[in-house]
């Protein structure tokens, strides 16, 4: 690299240069190429200029010879900048963009990325992109939702939630439900266990052995849970699980049960043992909102926190490791709190019709 000839600099243009150097509020880039021409043309080096403000030679010759061709006014000036030039849109452009992304769906296709919106739109991917981080629009994401129409959803919705919130004195309160169906899985290959930079990894493929049935029953006030796993998840077994779940209540106390509507937990068989039993009340969730069974969230728990990412030999195995996630949870577990009032929860599918 040819060495850049020295800038000659009026008694004004010195001053200038060290004003912007001084002043608290001149951009940074104007700073460093206002110290760049001054050390330039007080003898030093394009070499020496660049290490002593930590840049590149080329930057120090290209600035030098700007000044020298171009004087003080180019120090505050970019040159344009190769590519294609930033797609400036327009209020109408971006209510288009907005409008397509919510209220259209592209051709053979279930949303909108952000390339085929721009080609349609005839604008840049970037462009549509930032339309939809300023709008919060996220067409790549999709979540679930239901709302039930049960005509007697008010009263059995008030009916868990009271138990939940203002349980009944002298009886004991329990979720109670079945995960049915757990798959005992074997990975073809070993799990390759977590690393700097990698996460954990297993097989794709993996080898049925079978599958198990939990019936479980959450205790609300403690949070211990009681489970048992099955073969099959009919009647016979639910009514076996009850059983032993009622002879586990002190008998001076009332037992309610709050369950889903499957057809299991409303046989004939168990409304016979029911009737039998008058300390025992069984409270139905709406159809439709399983999501109210305060059982489920130890079900979440019990597939993201064990079942999930393990590999089991055999329906044995499995069986041995949810008893000993249960061990461990009424252990260390603590109770789910029902926080929504059954307020709240009207207020809030109120809001729901009305969007």
């Amino acid at each position: 690299m040819k060495p850049t000839a020295r800038p000659e600099l009026s008694v004004e243009q010195q001053a200038e240069l060290e004003r912007y150097v001084r002043a608290a509020t001149s951009p940074q880039r104007l700073v460093e190429r206002a110290q760049i021409i001054l050390r330039a043309a007080a003898g030093l080096a394009d070499r020496q200029v660049a290490a002593e403000l930590g840049c590149s030679r080329a930057k120090v010759a290209r600035w030098v010879e700007r000044f020298r061709t171009e004087g003080l006014a180019c120090l505050g000036q970019d040159r344009p900048r190769s590519g294609r030039p930033r797609t400036v849109l327009t209020p109408a452009k971006v209510q288009a963009v907005v409008d397509a992304t919510r209220l259209t769906r592209p051709p053979a296709a279930t949303h909108w990325s952000s390339r085929s919106l721009a080609q349609a739109q005839g604008i840049s991917a970037t462009s549509v992109q930032r339309v939809w981080k300023a709008q919060r629009l996220r067409p790549h994401r999709s979540e679930t939702w239901k709302l039930s129409l049960a005509p007697d959803f008010a009263d059995k919705r008030a009916d868990v939630v009271g138990l939940y919130l203002h349980p009944p004195e002298k009886a004991v309160v329990l979720s109670v439900d079945e995960k049915s169906q757990i798959q005992a899985l074997e990975r073809t290959q070993p799990l390759l266990p977590l690393r700097e930079g990698l996460p954990e990894r297993r097989t794709h493929d993996y080898r049925r052995h079978g599958t198990t049935s939990l019936f479980t029953a959450l205790h609300v006030l403690e949070g211990k849970v009681q489970g048992e796993c099955y073969d099959r998840h009919t009647h016979a077994e639910f009514l076996d699980f009850l059983q032993k779940v009622e002879a586990g209540v002190p008998p001076e106390l009332a037992l309610h049960v709050i369950l889903d509507n499957y057809a299991t937990h409303k046989h004939p068989r168990i409304k016979e043992w029911v009737a039998a039993h008058p300390r025992v009340h069984l409270h139905f969730v709406p159809t439709g909102c399983s999501w109210a069974n305060l059982v489920e969230r130890f079900f979440s728990e019990l597939t993201t926190r064990r079942s999930r990412r393990d590999s089991f030999q055999s329906v044995a195995q499995l069986q041995a490791a949810i008893e000993a996630f249960i061990a461990h949870h009424n252990e260390h577990g603590k109770p789910y709190v029902w926080t929504k009032s059954f307020e709240q929860i009207v207020r809030s599918i109120n809001r729901c019709y009305r969007n």
